[in-house]
């Protein structure tokens, strides 16, 4: 019995780090629904780029997303889905 208590010990320090880092990953971004679009968006590291992308193009001063009102967020969204991934985030030709 202690045998098996010892290892499920040993098993539990181990896999605690990945658990742990699993937590922390779901949390370094919010989430958004976008009502027009009707779904949802992860406001992570490549959002935020392609949000600046939108204001450099509508020549907007910064704001911070979190402040955006919903009429702004709506536009966001409609030009977000009019330029995907594969037009924004072009590799080197």
């Amino acid at each position: 019995m202690t045998r098996r208590f010892g290892l499920f010990l040993v098993a539990a320090a181990l896999a605690s780090p990945a658990v742990l880092s699993a937590h922390d990953d779901h949390r370094r971004y919010e989430h958004y629904y976008d009502d027009d679009g009707r779904d949802w968006h992860d406001w992570n590291e490549h959002e935020e780029r392609a949000y600046r992308m939108y204001l450099h193009e509508q020549r907007r001063q910064y704001r911070e997303w979190a402040r955006c009102n919903r009429d702004e967020r709506r536009a966001y969204w409609r030009w977000r889905h009019n330029h995907p991934d594969g037009v924004l985030f072009r590799g080197p030709r």
